[in-house]
């Protein structure tokens, strides 16, 4: 669980990093969206100009036209009154030369303003007509800016919720898990204060407790005399068995500054209703259901020896049965909430756990 945690922890680092990294991309899109909008202001500003530019132009070209339209009028009427000079009719004319000369000097001044006001007439005509293409490509700018920074916004806006929801997901778990650990926690201590009673308990019975040696026949092991050789549990070190057969999931746990401390003895995965046998002979201490352990029984072997079954379907002996090496205690199962069918085992000395695998013989 501790370990899970760690992971979890990472996790949530990485979720802070990647909102980070989220939330940075926001600002330096929120600072390119400033952007993009004081390109908008410039194009609105740009469109606003060519807009009353558009209408000067307009205005200038109404009076041109209707300067233009006015001289056309004037000379149409002079040709019908005769009263209009040309160049053909003065030369025909007979006139002075020098008066003839005048009037065809103003008579070129004329058709020059006439061609001038032609040519500004063409030339205002062009720029209204690229005014309005201007108009018209700066305001497909300024959507295009627009839908842009919009898209560019949202997308993030959207990550950013994504890596929120992430973040709280992830906080939800570890929550829980460190709600977990704290129940592990509660009942590792729990049990920890129960072997310790065992132990005062034991060790007040006179004759008895932590000096006693449990004095259980073998089986077979009778003598001609009918006298029961007893054999010490210290002497089991190195031959002794496991109490069920099974996978080992879960091994003993040492000091591990990231995970903290494991279990204090091992899980072994097993199928449910498998017996569950006494590693060595003894009495029986405690034959109960216990938070976190479900059916638990301990069993006293003297010598301050304790053995722990844990997470039990079925408790097949009562506290202070004796049993013998072998003896069947329980069955296998998953109580105690444990998720997974198997037994729990654990070997103490004076209250203290200790690696059972150091004394199995494991085949």
């Amino acid at each position: 669980m501790r370990s899970e945690l760690g992971d979890r922890e990472t996790d949530r680092r990485e979720a802070h990093d990647a909102l980070r990294a989220s939330e940075v991309a926001i600002s330096d899109a929120s600072r390119a969206l400033q952007a993009v909008e004081a390109e908008a202001r410039a194009a609105r500003a740009a469109i606003a100009d060519i807009t009353a530019r558009s209408a000067d132009q307009k205005r200038s070209l109404e009076n041109g036209q209707a300067a233009l339209g006015r001289l056309l009028a004037a000379r149409a009427v002079a040709r019908v009154s005769g009263s209009a000079p040309d160049f053909v009719r003065l030369a025909l004319s007979g006139e002075d030369l020098a008066d003839a000369a005048r009037k065809l000097h103003y008579l070129t001044y004329v058709s020059r303003a006439a061609a001038h006001m032609l040519e500004v007439q063409r030339s205002g005509l062009a720029v209204a007509v690229r005014l309005k293409t201007e108009s018209e490509d700066k305001a497909r700018e300024l959507a295009l800016i627009e839908t842009r920074g919009r898209s560019d916004r949202e997308r993030l806006l959207k990550e950013r919720r994504e890596h929120r929801r992430l973040l709280e997901r992830i906080a939800g778990e570890i929550r829980g898990a460190r709600k977990r650990i704290q129940v592990l926690l509660a009942d590792e201590a729990r049990l920890a204060r129960l072997v310790q009673e065992i132990g005062k308990v034991l060790a007040t019975r006179p004759g008895a407790g932590y000096a006693r040696v449990t004095a259980v026949p073998e089986p077979g092991a009778a003598g001609a005399t009918g006298v029961f050789p007893v054999r010490l549990f210290s002497t089991f070190k190195g031959s002794l068995r496991l109490p069920v057969r099974g996978e080992l999931a879960g091994r003993f746990g040492t000091p591990n500054p990231e995970a903290g401390v494991s279990t204090k003895g091992v899980f072994i995965r097993a199928p449910e209703g498998e017996q569950v046998r006494a590693v060595g002979a003894g009495r029986v201490v405690y034959s109960d259901w216990m938070r976190g352990f479900g059916n638990l029984l301990i069993v006293d072997h003297g010598e301050a020896f304790l053995s722990i079954y844990g997470n039990n379907e079925s408790l097949l002996k009562q506290t202070g049965d004796m049993v013998t090496l072998g003896e069947p205690l329980a069955t296998v199962g998953q109580s105690g909430g444990n998720e997974q069918t198997g037994l729990y085992f654990e070997l103490r000395h004076l209250g203290r756990p200790f690696d059972p695998l150091r004394w199995v013989k494991l085949k």
